[in-house]
């Protein structure tokens, strides 16, 4: 504990100097880290095999090479990102003229998840670095291997005393948050984030929670259910289903149920050539594995519904005739199983999603204008897809964050760097003071307020 409290008071410190601040730092310490993450590539995809059995390509699709397109966006915007802002004066304050100064938080925790284990610690470093802040960065011990592999690159990247990386357990974890940092990212469950938040708030820290949540999935009858099977079943097995936006249950359309089981049927054969599924990961640990079997216990498999317990292997499994009581439909998946229940009003899918906690992802499979209006003007959820899964968060232009119990805030890209900064508006004042606004107060006051405010005017003021 001692040596953690020395550590971030470090950081605190050699923030206090400015450097960070400057632009030529910040590019300097992302081209560092782009820098490192290129010449380790060989090493991160080892880790990762050592952690899932990943195989090669997923990690360049889903961990380097979103992250290397995350570090060019900032590297090509972060100098007019931090510019000041100048603003317009309000009536109240003329003459003057307002300006916005974005401004790096300070010292921030950075508190990851294994399932990405790569990119979603590094991800929200980038937003850091570019924002002119030191970070603690803290990864997943269920995902030891790459957590060593974060730990070399960035000590080889960084001093220290502007990014550090602290492995461990609970205990680490519990130690980092009793500290005083500056602002608190942290990425996993939402039990945790309550922990997360109630931890900040003795320390004032701000937060960013990205969570998770049981993400929808809705079919109706108009859409091409073959393009469907192919795109939900692709966001199902992607890392073996360990996807905090996985689809984690269908909702479709009475009518398609059967029709789409098939079509996930030939979308699987396609996948896996004869049933080999040697390129899917393991389930990361003993623990999470043993739990996910339990998900299928008095489950109906229409498809699938194997496993190997050698390799933690759970087979891409269909389930139909789910009870939404089932432990199954109430707790996130974070495995290939995926549920499929019916509906025969486009009104009942909208019901069943509202009534429980707001996703982090929402995906509607349509052709249909008027059933795309009601599910994305009627449900609240992070972010999602029309006829696609997963590709929301694939872009820097669009920030990624969940809402209520899916999380807090959000990032990638701009909102990256918005979620490390805070904007501190000044008011520059003329030299001219107006009366209006001193002592003594008085009748003739109120009317020229009045009249400068369009009391008593009709007409909509001017947007």
């Amino acid at each position: 504990m001692e040596k953690l409290q020395t550590l971030v008071e470090t950081q605190h410190a050699f923030f206090q100097t400015g450097v960070t601040r400057t632009a030529q730092f910040r590019l300097s310490a992302l081209r560092r880290l782009r820098r490192a993450v290129t010449e380790n590539e060989g090493k991160i995809e080892a880790a990762l095999q050592a952690d899932f059995g990943k195989p090669p390509y997923e990690t360049l699709m889903c961990e380097t090479a979103l992250l290397l397109e995350e570090i060019d966006w900032h590297l090509r915007h972060v100098r007019s990102w931090m510019r000041p802002r100048f603003v317009l004066p309000s009536k109240a304050q003329l003459p003057g003229v307002g300006r916005i100064l974005p401004q790096p938080r300070g010292v921030a925790l950075i508190m990851s998840p294994w399932n990405y284990p790569v990119q979603l610690c590094l991800m929200p470093l980038v937003g850091a670095l570019s924002a002119g802040c030191c970070a603690v960065v803290k990864p997943s011990a269920y995902a030891p291997a790459s957590g060593r592999v974060i730990a070399a690159l960035l000590g080889e990247a960084f001093p220290a005393h502007h990014v550090a990386v602290v492995e461990g357990g609970r205990a680490e974890n519990a130690a980092l948050l009793s500290l005083p940092f500056d602002h608190i990212f942290f990425t996993g469950s939402p039990s945790v984030g309550r922990v997360v938040m109630q931890a900040a708030a003795e320390t004032m820290a701000s937060v960013t929670l990205e969570l998770g949540g049981k993400s929808p999935v809705v079919i109706d009858a108009t859409a091409d259910l073959d393009r469907a099977a192919q795109r939900v079943m692709f966001g199902k097995v992607l890392n073996a289903g360990q996807t905090c936006v996985a689809p984690d249950y269908v909702l479709i359309e009475e009518t398609q149920r059967d029709a789409f089981v098939e079509a996930c049927r030939r979308a699987l054969e396609r996948f896996f050539p004869g049933g080999r599924y040697d390129e899917l990961p393991s389930i990361v640990s003993e623990k999470h594995y043993r739990r996910k079997k339990t998900l299928l216990e008095g489950q109906h498999a229409v498809l699938g519904g194997g496993w190997d317990d050698a390799r933690r292997f759970i087979e891409p499994t269909i389930l139909v005739d789910v009870d939404p009581a089932s432990l199954v439909m109430q707790e996130e998946i974070f495995a290939p199983i995926l549920p499929v229940l019916t509906w025969r009003r486009q009104e009942e899918a909208v019901a069943f999603i509202r009534a429980r906690p707001k996703p982090l992802a929402l995906y509607l499979f349509t052709n249909s204008p008027r059933m795309k209006r009601l599910m994305l003007s009627s449900c609240s959820f992070g972010g999602g897809c029309v006829n696609d899964t997963i590709l929301h968060l694939a872009n820097p232009r669009m920030p990624f964050g969940g809402v209520g119990n899916s999380g807090l805030g959000a990032y990638h890209g701009k909102a990256s760097f918005d979620a490390f900064t805070h904007e501190a508006s000044v008011l520059e004042s003329g030299a001219y003071l107006p009366g209006l606004r001193c002592h003594p107060y008085t009748e003739k006051h109120a009317r020229l307020v009045r009249r400068l405010y369009g009391f008593g005017r009709k007409s909509r003021p001017k947007s």
